[in-house]
């Protein structure tokens, strides 16, 4: 299944990276990724620090120039027809770039003029996309009476000025609470009902369960994994994870519970059993009053933690 929602979106694509490769001096970022993105499609990619995911969205923008592969989008080549082509995409990056000095609706005025429309067009458009955001009552606020959440959505609704086909958004919910993420999960959701398709990247697995259709796993700069959230976990992890912590619970690790599991992970004081039958594993735990026991079904972290495993890495 995973791999015919591939070919149907290398079919369909109105963006498509192939061999993509690019290097830093002696270090490879990217190494030979490929993927497309169909009309409609939310591809999701996630990695830890330093997989190439922010490089592979620079060279898709043209702010990267590939040391080998190609870039396709809506019939168009990067960066020889960047222009025409960023024409037709929207970008929502890690930072907010609004300009502090100018209000909402002039924010989005000006961004718009960027794209050669014209005033009378984009004051059209202004009253839509605020309403879009939830941001009406803030028309003539400027970013600095803004909470996070707003700057954010924000951000969302000048880069749907020139009405884009594809939106780019790198990491778009990093720093706000979960109320004003999950508003921003609700704004998504409409512009993929709306047709519109989306490359995001994000360290949320619930956003990016939630949002995704596909999802590829970066690491090394290299693709490791691609397909259907759920798919991806029936594929790589045991379907029950009982997660056990507490004063003993490390010993169990090594002891004759971990028989019970088809296999352990041990991260900070707490105990990973994975197992396709969690009943005996609970049964037998009982008998560790003392320990505290979280019995679930396996998730996209579980997914990403086993792929690239659970050490920290720093900022690349």
């Amino acid at each position: 299944m995973a791999t015919q929602s591939v070919v149907q979106a290398v079919e369909a694509a109105i963006f498509q990276v192939n061999n993509l490769v690019k290097r830093y001096g002696d270090t490879t970022v990217v190494n030979d990724l490929s993927f497309a993105i169909a009309p409609g499609e939310c591809l999701g990619v996630i990695g830890p620090n330093g997989a190439g995911k922010t490089t592979t969205i620079r060279m898709c923008l043209g702010l990267s120039v590939p040391d080998g592969g190609s870039i396709t989008a809506m019939g168009l080549q990067m960066p020889s027809d960047a222009l025409a082509i960023k024409a037709q995409l929207g970008v929502v990056g890690q930072m907010d770039t609004l300009d502090p000095d100018f209000s909402c609706e002039e924010n989005l005025l000006v961004y718009g003029r960027y794209f050669g429309m014209k005033d009378r067009d984009i004051r059209q458009r202004i009253p839509s996309l605020l309403e879009f955001a939830s941001l009406t009552a803030k028309a003539k606020a400027k970013p600095g009476e803004l909470s996070g959440g707003m700057k954010r959505r924000l951000s969302l609704a000048r880069a749907l000025v020139n009405d884009p086909k594809l939106l780019l958004l790198d990491e778009p919910t990093t720093g706000l609470d979960p109320q004003a993420r999950h508003l921003m999960w609700e704004r998504l959701q409409l512009l993929l009902q709306q047709g519109k398709s989306i490359l995001l990247t994000t360290h949320f697995m619930d956003e990016a369960e939630r949002l995704c259709t596909r999802l590829l796993v970066l690491d090394h700069g290299k693709k490791i994994a691609e397909g259907r959230p759920r798919d991806l976990i029936a594929q790589h992890l045991e379907p029950d994870v009982v997660e056990v912590f507490g004063l003993g619970a490390l010993a169990l690790a090594q002891g004759p519970l971990r028989s019970l599991a088809a296999r352990t992970e041990v991260s900070g004081e707490t105990v990973f059993f994975y197992t396709r039958d969690a009943g005996a594993l609970l049964q037998a735990l009982q008998a560790h009053p003392q320990l505290r026991t979280l019995h679930r079904p396996a998730n996209l972290e579980d997914l990403f933690l086993k792929l690239t495993g659970r050490q920290i890495r720093e900022d690349a």
